[in-house]
């Protein structure tokens, strides 16, 4: 059996969903192919059973200091499998949502293993689906556009065998049902640095190993050095410039690693081992070999409106790398979608999309940091202002971090900002507003912000950039 589509998304995550959304809004009849749930990684198995967890870490750990708030809490108890349950309660109600969201655009939805077919009697050029479907034929479709939106999944170390028991990925961490004592996460990166962080704050010993030089090694070398003093403070090991050897040794209770550190071996002990040393997309099993898209290394190559090199063939969001962030997914499956149904370019500036790590503390940028903007000869000029200057940070009883503000000084125009400290990552978005309009410093300055409020610190640190900043 056949069916005819406008359009046929390979994937149900977050960049699938949404375009199928726009598309079904444009009057195009659309069908998604999952082989899993709708919502994807990030509902499932990313942001947003993370940041849950990550939430009653936060919680945790506020109570058990409680104290410095005159409030005492003396016999303060984590319950790990209530955590677990309610970080499910929430997947499960956006999983719904999602679920709805579809059913009211009249979008097909077939779940099951999708896969690309050549030319053949159903079409001359490649792009017919043929979905696997457990217990059941094969489902044929013949959609006039495809959108590959398959996402990623992690990345495996060579000679770390990921089990799913004692060496674990980021989709394994998610479902443990009992706190490990100990832990070494291998990756320092964003997805390492929100384990660490969030493991801490649980009671278990972190030890994170990065291979070079600091750890959160895409942002700001400020923030950068300020995440790792703070991690250290909270009693994470953090161990740098670190290469992994090739073997690794299951222990009766634990695993143990070894890694070689400005020439010198080092063994490492722990219950588990947490490998977040990145992603790759999901392109075997999709038939990319019956058509003539390229490919470089794990991801689909596309043009500037997500074209693969069959022009009727578009891809979008962690299959074809670059920041991989559920935003930025959505957007593209939005500016494929919109290209498909009227030839409308719609080209997303990389630079101005926000970047958030939810670790404690937050961390969140967007646009060049100083060593890049230094590194393309532009002449710059940088504000910065503390978050202990800020009276709503006292009260609210988490004052460390600040915010960086960097400026083009011949032209004025707004190049980047950079955030640690309490709620940035939602802070960070009158930022991007100010780059998308191209809002200068001084006026960003003159904007108005209400006191008390954590919004003060991008009003002083935009007047910090001409040191004219009022409380420092």
């Amino acid at each position: 059996m056949s069916q005819e589509y406008d359009l046929v998304i390979l994937g149900g995550g977050t960049g699938g969903y949404v375009a199928a959304i726009r598309a079904a809004q444009l009057g195009l009849k659309t069908a998604i192919v999952e082989k899993e749930q709708l919502g994807g990684t990030c509902l499932h198995k990313g942001c947003i059973p993370s940041k849950a967890l990550l939430r009653s870490a936060e919680v945790y750990r506020q109570t058990v200091n409680a104290k410095s708030f005159g409030v005492e809490a003396p016999e303060v108890k984590l319950n790990f499998s209530q955590v677990q349950d309610r970080k499910t309660s929430i997947v499960e109600q956006l999983h719904n949502g999602v679920k709805a969201l579809v059913k009211k655009g009249k979008i097909d939805v077939y779940y099951g293993m999708g896969r690309i077919l050549g030319p053949s009697i159903f079409s001359p050029m490649p792009g017919t689906i043929s979905v696997e479907m457990a217990g059941q034929e094969n489902e044929m479709l013949l959609p006039k556009n495809v959108i590959i939106a398959t996402g990623s999944s992690p990345r495996n170390l060579n000679g770390i065998n990921v089990d799913g028991q004692t060496i674990l990925s980021s989709d394994h961490a998610l479902e443990l049902e009992v706190l490990p004592t100990s832990i070494i996460v291998v990756g320092g990166g964003v997805i390492g640095i929100e384990w660490a962080s969030m493991l801490v704050d649980f009671g278990v010993k972190v030890t994170v190993i990065e291979y070079g030089e600091r750890i959160l090694p895409t942002e700001d070398v400020e923030v950068s050095n300020e995440m790792e003093k703070h991690l250290e403070k909270r009693g994470v090991e953090i161990v740098k410039n670190a290469n992994i050897l090739a073997e690794s040794i299951e222990l009766e209770n634990g695993i143990k690693i070894s890694a070689s550190i400005n020439g010198e071996n080092q063994s490492f002990v722990a219950e588990k081992l947490l490998v977040a040393v990145g992603r790759i997309g999901n392109i075997d099993g999709i038939g990319l070999d019956n058509t003539e898209i390229e490919c470089e290394g794990n991801f689909i190559k596309v043009n500037e409106v997500y074209q693969t090199k069959e022009k009727h063939i578009y891809a979008i969001g962690d299959v074809i790398g670059g920041m991989q962030l559920a935003h930025i997914a959505s957007h593209e499956g939005i500016a494929a979608v919109e290209h498909i149904a009227n030839g409308e370019k719609k080209q997303i500036d990389y630079t101005n999309i926000a970047r958030c790590i939810y670790s404690y503390p937050e961390a969140a940028s967007i646009g060049l940091t100083e060593e890049q903007a230094r590194g393309k000869g532009i002449n710059i000029k940088v504000g910065k202002f503390p978050f202990k200057g800020i009276g709503k940070a006292l009260v609210y009883g988490d004052a460390e971090g600040f915010v960086k503000i960097i400026a083009d000084k011949e032209t004025n125009d707004l190049i980047g900002v950079h955030m640690i400290g309490p709620h940035v990552t939602d802070l960070i978005s009158e930022t991007a507003l100010g780059m998308l309009l191209d809002a200068t410093p001084w006026e960003i300055g003159q904007t108005i912000h209400p006191h008390p409020s954590l919004s003060e610190i991008i009003g002083e640190a935009a007047l910090a950039v001409e040191g004219k900043a009022i409380h420092f």
